[in-house]
């Protein structure tokens, strides 16, 4: 039997793909009812491939959208770099832009019809952990439970890593805010495209997440960020994150980036739901893995939310240790789970840190800060692609060429 702490999209994946090797498990979440929160996020074309194994496809088709192009956009909307995603780059699967919240319903529908009864619970917090040479007590708010291994997928605010990590240097902020909202809106040309546009003051993230109230519509997600301070002061609390934003912090933002083609502050001030919270993430941890216990997802790699990868990377986890624990016994694979995942999530980490392939806007922004007649003038081709390129190669879904 394996535990694992956290119903997440990390937790879920692993518990699907366990079952399909035929291996018992037990998902328990701290939440008391799961709820389809958050906005948008996208799952890269090499994460959806290990949700295709498992038959999820039809259902994410239901209810994301199929990226077809990434922009990228200075503030003036000067294209700077297109590129082709999912299948129209010659991937084998689709990249998906989803609401959080649906991709969570979906994998939590799919892990309560396939698992058998009793193999997910709610209001279950992990308190500590207890182990020996036959097996793990993981100590719940409920009482305690007895597996084989213990796998904390429970998040940014991870129990378990506080418990294997208590001097862990806690999350970090280098000050940059983010504002994020989620409406019907009027879709933006083919309805697949995703842009990201930006100065060095503010840029925006802009891309459908699903269908809307008619054809002609997306259900539609902005993301507005800025450095609002210096990053040496601590990140907002706990219960500062996911508060409602306030326009006239927003809208200033906003209104730096003129792109003719889009009604930014008209499309904030339509969102019935404004968030504000802190990007944050972690330092990479050193190790992962204390016997049968391990971690997963974001509670052993948050990364900021650019290029793409944070629900992807926790679904490679999934995929890595599912095979693993299928192969030989619990400790073995853990300690080989951790060798192959820690190191390429720690560089995407610290890649994500320098902006991923967001950089390519900081890059042309430097050098053209009033706009350009010609992108070659400014910067050649191939520096931009060796931004871009050079991030998918690190997150493990570049296109061979």
């Amino acid at each position: 039997m394996i535990l694992i702490a956290g119903g997440g999209v990390g937790g879920l994946t692993l518990a699907l793909m366990l079952h399909r090797r035929g291996i018992p498990c037990t998902v328990f979440e701290a939440a008391a009812e799961v709820r389809e929160l958050g906005v948008g996020i996208n799952t890269l074309p090499h994460g959806i491939a290990e949700l295709a194994e498992l038959g999820l496809l039809p259902a994410l088709d239901a209810v994301a959208i199929r990226t077809r192009e990434l922009r990228y956009l200075n503030h003036l909307g000067q294209t700077l770099w297109s590129e082709p995603r999912g299948l129209h780059a010659g991937h084998a699967m689709p990249q998906f832009s989803i609401h959080r919240g649906r991709l969570h319903g979906l994998l939590w529908r799919a892990a309560a019809e396939r698992l058998p009864a009793g193999a997910l619970r709610t209001g279950e917090r992990l308190l500590s952990v207890t182990q020996d040479d036959t097996g793990v007590t993981a100590h719940t708010t409920s009482g305690p439970m007895r597996g084989t291994a213990l796998i904390g997928a429970d998040g940014i605010h991870s129990a378990l890593r506080g418990l294997l990590h208590p001097d862990d240097g806690g999350i970090r902020w280098q000050g940059i805010q983010m504002w994020r909202g989620a409406l019907d809106w009027p879709a933006f040309e083919s309805g697949d495209v995703m842009l990201i546009a930006g100065d060095l003051k503010a840029k925006l993230v802009f891309y459908p997440i699903g269908p809307g109230s008619t054809p002609g519509h997306r259900l539609t997600n902005w993301v507005i960020y800025a450095r609002v301070a210096t990053g040496e002061a601590a990140p907002p609390r706990r219960e500062d994150w996911s508060r409602p934003g306030r326009l006239r912090d927003v809208l200033p933002l906003a209104r730096r980036l003129k792109l003719p083609f889009l009604d930014i502050e008209g499309m904030i001030r339509a969102s019935p739901m404004r968030l504000e919270y802190p990007m944050c993430d972690r330092d990479p941890l050193p190790w992962w893995t204390q016997g049968r216990v391990t971690l997963l997802g974001d509670a052993a790699h948050p990364m900021y939310p650019v290029g793409s990868n944070g629900a992807s990377q926790a679904i490679l986890d999934a995929r890595c240790l599912a095979d693993l624990l299928a192969a030989q016994p619990a400790p073995a694979a853990l300690a080989a789970y951790e060798a192959e995942r820690l190191p390429k999530t720690a560089a995407l980490v610290a890649s994500n840190r320098r902006g991923g392939p967001e950089r390519v806007v900081d890059v042309v922004c430097e050098r053209a800060p009033s706009g350009f007649t010609r992108i070659e003038d400014v910067i050649p081709m191939e520096d931009l692609a060796a931004i871009a390129r050079g991030y998918a190669q690190t997150a493990g879904f570049a296109v061979a060429r």
